[in-house]
């Protein structure tokens, strides 16, 4: 360097613009503070190239009143003897104006000591700084928590609730007294669970606080088994687009509850477009950061956001605050720019001598024009204003939520470090040597020791304690939007969200919640109406298990209860009703007394016996004549009573099947007609017999009765053997069918043995066709000896009817096939009884002059061969023997 040359000098490249308050000088230690006074900065004309730094706009009395928290309750402290005796704080506090370049700017002023960005030194003649209170919004703390943990500063935050701050490895320095979004997104679902809602829209504010949070609640809502409508955002710089965009989407949306998570900030110009759409049936949900805000909480927007349900943190008394906060005065101090805009803007006027602009918006309005508002009121401010006649978010102290946060984020770093001015030396917690930290020399990590440990009672009386994360447990007011009597908002509690032994735990009163409805009762949200019973949810491919189709149950299923998953098969004797919502037992079916066919069947069977009666009885009275006595009467009345059997074998057929009928049923419809055919068989040999006599060069031929009977008893004692072995073998016994019919039971008869049943009636087929043989043969007897055509007439019937059974009743089901069984005994019975007996009966009744001796034994005249039908015998019953005249060559 020459001597011509002047030496080099360190210049600042700009400063910040950062407003705010500080109180530095003769005090032990400084805490700083962030908190949003403005809600946003004043966008940068693009037509300057030189970065500057940004002017704020927007005056937020709710983060004025936090300043003036901090300062009255560091005041508080300086005042007390039991904390940091001699020991007096100070404090540093900026104005973050809600975005995260002021707050970052105020991060950097904070490590250096100067408004300059050189973060790697703090330079300042002033009391060493212990901490920071801030910085408001989660967006705001995730942003100067990164900058601080590098030095591992100690940040405290009182408002700043995402999830990722509890991230000990990204925000090693950061604390807070606020509980995280995962407990309040745990409380939002619950209280979703709590009123059956399913169907759930979501919107969030483009930042961290929105993304994580909504993030956390999409995984609860996904883990409780409820669905996202859907999901949109609200741009941090007004984007018309965008809104319409998400406007859009609720309108056209069926989710009738939405959740915003979001600051109140952000929140204002979406409620303005909510409020121009007219959208006024929604149920929202509120985050904590705006639930209680004056900024929305206002009687203009209540037609649309009335009924609003969301969290908030627990209420609080602050002694000495409002007075405190009544205590403000521009001309306390003229230099004080914000207290100054804070009057202008209450009261609508213009302090003398003041350049300080007021209602200031450069914000695009929704209808895409750009506001440019440096309004100066006409109205001079005269000092007389009375703060008492205002009614401002900021003295307003009914709600003191984050106002309480504020005055415990400050009250955690003044234990922190009452702690460390209480430590001995040889026992403090660092090591080597167990040494401590003392105040006028500390590092700040050596604060961060005491913060991470730190346990004390609020001055509400509540035991505040960090874990691990630096997180305390969640605890909520459940909150209501109602009118009052005045037209204002009041914010009714109406449940609380808090950690009990068995954990977390929430408790609402429903019957005070006022309802965003028509009929103010609990709205329903919903992409499809839960199942009625007697369906159940189909899934539709691609969409949310929310939306479902709802597809009747199968015949024999049922689901009794709304939004069934599944059907429920019915037990076996139960089907479905016809609303398929309950399991009826099922219809019993058999052939009933009381029913028009079984009565029918009933009264056919009892016809048929009085008719075969009326035979016996006409035989009983002429048994003397000869067409009576004609080829054994005594086979006669047992073909008679053989006839009654199986008439009356049908009724064992109707009504309700018993074991004991089951059984009876087969058995003596087998034995009926075992001895009717074994009687026409003893008929048919003798007219057999009779026939090749009449063939043959024989004189005489002697054919006993007694034979005959022989027949008969040697049939029925087969045929009785082969029933008693398939009773005591396999007997019959009642059968519950199911499978024929769903709808109903068919009570029926299961055989057993088909075996046993073939042998059984395979007897009686064996008689029927020894019978249909040998009266085949003999029907070509002389006219006298023509009953073998009767009998062949019978026994044609006989089998028709039997051949005819066959396919009819295995086509056939339920109480049917047992119909068509008995109009199969009915019909053959009527058939052998109308063949065999009519013909004598017409004789004997109508034709009385022919039964005689001579027209039975000889043969009858031509002219009467229209009657030919009597059977004939050449044989006397005076003997008991039956003679056959021999016919010579």
């Amino acid at each position: 360097m020459t001597d011509g040359e002047e030496e080099p000098t360190c210049r600042l490249l700009g400063k910040f613009d950062l407003h705010g308050y500080v109180e530095s000088t003769n005090h032990s230690l400084i805490i700083g503070g962030m908190f949003p006074i403005h809600s946003r900065t004043i966008p940068e004309n693009e037509s300057i190239l030189e970065p500057v730094s940004a002017k704020c706009e927007g005056f937020y009395f709710r983060g004025f009143r936090w300043t003036k928290t901090m300062i009255h309750t560091i005041n508080e402290i300086n005042q007390r003897k039991d904390i940091l005796p001699n020991i007096t704080l100070g404090y540093q506090i900026f104005d973050t104006c809600f975005t995260v370049s002021k707050a970052m700017e105020g991060t950097l002023s904070f490590l250096t000591g100067q408004d300059e960005n050189k973060p790697n030194f703090r330079c300042s003649a002033g009391a060493p700084l212990a901490g920071v209170v801030g910085a408001g919004g989660s967006a705001l703390s995730v942003a100067t928590s990164r900058l601080l943990g590098l030095y591992y500063f100690p940040q405290v935050g009182y408002a700043s609730s995402c999830s990722v701050l509890s991230d000990k490895y990204q925000f090693p320095a950061y604390v807070r007294i606020m509980a995280s979004d995962k407990s309040q997104s745990s409380a939002m679902v619950q209280l979703i669970l709590h009123f059956k809602w399913v169907w759930i829209g979501t919107i969030a504010a483009d930042d961290d606080y929105g993304k994580y949070g909504i993030k956390i609640f999409k995984e609860e809502i996904e883990k409780s088994g409820l669905c996202i409508a859907f999901s949109e955002t609200i741009p941090k710089i007004y984007s018309k687009t965008k809104m319409e965009t998400a406007v859009e989407t609720i309108k056209n949306s069926t989710a009738k509850v939405i959740v915003l998570y979001t600051s109140d900030i952000d929140l204002s110009p979406f409620v303005l477009e909510i409020k121009h759409n007219n959208i006024t049936d929604r149920t929202w949900i509120a985050s904590e950061a705006w639930i209680t805000s004056s900024l929305i909480a206002k009687p203009e927007y209540f037609p649309f956001f009335k009924g609003t349900i969301g969290f908030a943190v627990p209420r609080a008394n602050i002694t000495g605050l409002k007075e405190f906060l009544y205590d403000v005065h521009p001309s306390k101090d003229p230099n004080d720019n914000i207290t100054i805009e804070f009057w202008q803007t209450a009261f609508n006027c213009t302090w003398p001598n003041s350049s300080v602009p007021y209602n200031s918006d450069h914000r695009v309005n929704m209808t895409g024009q750009e506001n440019r508002v440096y309004s100066m009121s006409d109205k001079l401010c005269t000092g007389e204003e009375k703060l008492e006649d205002l009614e401002n978010t900021y003295l307003d102290v009914s709600q003191l939520r984050i106002t309480n946060n504020v005055k415990n984020a400050v009250y955690v770093l003044a234990y922190a470090l009452d702690e460390m001015s209480r430590c001995v030396e040889g026992q403090g917690p660092y090591v080597p040597g167990r040494t401590c930290a003392y105040l006028d020399s500390f590092e700040p990590w050596q604060l961060m020791y005491y913060l991470k440990v730190l346990k004390f009672k609020t001055h509400d009386n509540i035991t505040l304690e960090l874990d691990d994360n630096g997180d305390v447990t969640g605890s909520y007011d459940a909150l209501n939007w109602q009118l009052n009597d005045d037209g204002k908002i009041d914010f009714v509690k109406i449940g609380k969200y808090e950690f009990t032994k068995s954990g977390f735990e929430l408790v609402m009163n429903n019957n005070s919640i006022f309802w965003n409805t028509e009929t103010l009762e609990l709205p329903k949200s919903v992409c499809t109406d839960l199942c009625k019973p007697g369906t159940r949810k189909g899934i539709r491919q691609g969409e949310p298990i929310c939306c479902f189709d709802c597809i009747p149950c199968a015949d024999g299923h049922v689901s009794s209860q709304l939004g069934s998953r599944e059907c429920t098969r019915c037990s076996e004797d139960y089907w479905s009703n016809a609303a398929k919502d309950t399991c009826v037992l099922k219809e019993v079916e058999f052939l009933a007394y009381d029913e028009a066919l079984g009565f029918t069947l009933v009264a056919l069977s009892i016809f048929g016996a009085l008719v075969v009666l009326a035979v016996t009885v006409v035989y009983v009275i002429h048994r003397k004549t000869p067409l009576a006595k004609a080829n054994d009467r005594e086979l006669s009345f047992l073909l008679q009573l053989s006839l009654i059997i199986t008439l009356l074998t049908s009724l064992l057929f109707i009504g309700k099947p018993y074991n004991w009928s089951c059984m009876a049923r087969q058995v003596t419809l087998a034995m009926g007609f075992s001895l009717c055919l074994s009687c026409t068989l003893g008929k048919t040999i003798t007219l057999f017999l009779s026939y090749r006599v009449s063939k043959s060069k024989v004189r005489f031929i002697s054919i006993r009765p007694l034979y005959q009977k022989l027949i008969v008893l040697i049939s029925v004692l087969i045929e009785t053997s082969i029933c008693t072995a398939y009773l005591v073998m396999m007997p019959p016994k009642v059968y519950k069918n199911m499978e024929s019919q769903n709808i109903k039971i068919i009570l029926e008869c299961n055989e057993g043995s088909i075996e046993f049943l073939c042998s059984v009636f395979g007897f009686d087929v064996f008689l029927a066709l020894l019978s249909f043989l040998t009266t085949f043969v003999a029907r070509k007897l002389p006219d006298n000896y023509n009953e073998a055509k009767c009998i062949t007439f019978g026994m044609l019937v006989f089998f028709i009817v039997w051949i005819s059974f066959v396919p009819a009743y295995l086509s056939t089901k339920g109480k049917f096939k047992v119909a068509v069984e008995i109009f199969a005994i009915l019909a053959s019975s009527f058939g052998l009884l109308g063949c065999v007996f009519a013909p004598k009966c017409y004789i004997i009744l109508l034709r009385p002059h022919r039964n005689t001796d001579e027209m039975v034994g000889g043969k009858v005249p031509p002219t009467d061969r229209s009657i030919q039908l009597t059977p004939a015998s050449s044989s006397s019953e005076m003997n008991m023997t039956v003679s056959t005249v021999v016919l010579d060559d």
